[in-house]
């Protein structure tokens, strides 16, 4: 064949092979993004049924025989008291004694010359952790029936839990998929395909926050335990295929 010819002809083939290539190569690119990615949202509100409140029994003696004898009349009363609301003996429980020397500074002329001896600190700290929010509740709050009575104690806020978590966070995954499965169909809907398998799916984090409240959620997840009234959300993120 002439030289003439055959190169026209070898240029000819090379530029249609290179047109199946790059047709085929595009033609690949666009059916891998053939799909629809998608974050559904599962969320639910929901009332604490676990509390845990704890506080200090606090006394000063100068002996520390006499500052046992006043902290356990102090802890009688306060068991008492608890007994009184309703709330179960075996709800209750007291921690060990701490026992501190108490120290005053001495000073002469205005210069620091020693410590002198003043007696004991003792603290006892106790904690009630309760299914009868209400009733733990009432206690944490009318505490100062106690402080009248001469009872030296000091308390946090009450902290709040919930004892089926794991059934909870099951429920949200079901909310959250099926929120994400209606967006994917409405988005493949209304650009006339058609949902195909789930090619992906993953669990967004798990937070926990007050209800009605603009708590911030965390990358690690939120757990709120100072509102008794909670709101739990999970996220799904989807990935379908779409013809």
């Amino acid at each position: 064949m002439d030289s003439k010819i055959l190169k026209p002809t070898i240029f000819g083939l090379a530029i249609v092979i290179a047109a199946i290539v790059i047709g085929s190569a595009y033609k690949f690119k666009y059916r891998v993004a053939d799909n629809i990615v998608v974050t559904g949202l599962g969320e639910k509100e929901f009332v604490s049924d676990l509390i845990v409140w704890q506080g200090w029994l606090v006394e000063q003696s100068p002996t520390i025989e006499d500052g046992y004898a006043k902290l356990e009349a102090n802890k009688k009363k306060v068991q008492e008291y608890i007994r009184s609301k309703g709330i179960a003996d075996s709800a209750v429980v007291f921690m060990f004694v701490n026992v501190n020397k108490d120290m005053e500074p001495m000073y002469q002329g205005g210069q620091f010359v020693g410590s002198r001896f003043t007696g004991y600190s003792l603290r006892q700290r106790f904690r009630i952790e309760s299914t009868d929010v209400n009733a733990v509740e009432n206690v944490s709050r009318e505490i100062s029936s106690l402080i009248a009575q001469g009872v030296q104690m000091e308390s946090w806020e009450p902290e709040y839990y919930y004892t089926k978590l794991s059934d909870l966070k099951l429920e949200l995954i079901e909310k959250a998929t099926e929120d994400a499965r209606i967006r994917a169909e409405k988005i493949a809907g209304k650009s006339g395909a058609k949902l195909k398998a789930l090619g992906s799916g993953r669990m967004g984090v798990f937070q926990i926050t007050g209800a009605n409240s603009n708590e911030a959620f965390t990358a690690g997840g939120a757990y709120n335990s100072s509102s008794k009234n909670k709101k739990a959300s999970i996220t799904m993120r989807l990935e379908y295929h779409i013809k």
